[in-house]
């Protein structure tokens, strides 16, 4: 199996990925194709005491949060509710009159302390700005509710209707310790 680059796969490392390859079912139309030879038998790697420990999982990276659109592991039922403005906000965060970098401080603040208290959903206006393409504020808070220390807070974000000058957020709840 010559590769881009002109290497090939050793015969232990095709054997491996073919072993691999059979415990999956593959899409219509992308099925293996035969092998000329039997495959080689892989040696089981030596397995002898591991003196470090097993080292930590990272933690898996949250797909990007959109404003208004409804993201994966929230169900259709919450989601229209918030989107519809039924989920009444906890607490609510203006930012009318503020700086980009003092704004982006204060969401920082208000999502952490909100979610360590438990609040399920919160509201941010950020006003609706000049048109067409609207204020600072409300084009930067996306990129603001994806930095890495916020998004793994949220579940989803939307504009109540009709009102695009807020976004609801909902929040995740706690893990317990």
């Amino acid at each position: 199996m010559p590769s881009r680059r002109g290497r090939s796969l050793t015969p232990a490392d095709a054997a491996l990925w073919r072993a691999y390859a059979a415990t999956v079912t593959p899409l219509p139309g992308h099925e293996l194709a035969p092998t000329a030879s039997p495959p080689a038998e892989v040696p089981p790697a030596p397995r002898g005491p591991d003196p470090s420990p097993p080292a930590p999982r990272a933690p898996r990276a949250a797909a990007s949060l959109h404003v208004g659109h409804q993201p994966g592991g929230l169900d259709h039922r919450r989601w229209k509710e918030l989107r519809r403005g039924l989920t009444r906000p906890e607490r609510t965060l203006d930012l009318h009159g503020r700086r980009a970098q003092e704004a982006w401080l204060a969401v920082r603040r208000f999502l952490l302390s909100a979610h360590a208290d438990g609040v399920r959903c919160v509201a941010v206006v950020t006003g609706k700005g000049p048109a067409p393409e609207g204020g600072v504020l409300r084009r930067e808070l996306p990129h603001w509710l994806n930095a890495p220390e916020l998004r793994p807070l949220l579940l989803g974000a939307a504009h109540p209707a009709p009102n695009q000058g807020v976004v609801h957020l909902l929040l995740r709840r706690r893990r317990a310790a």
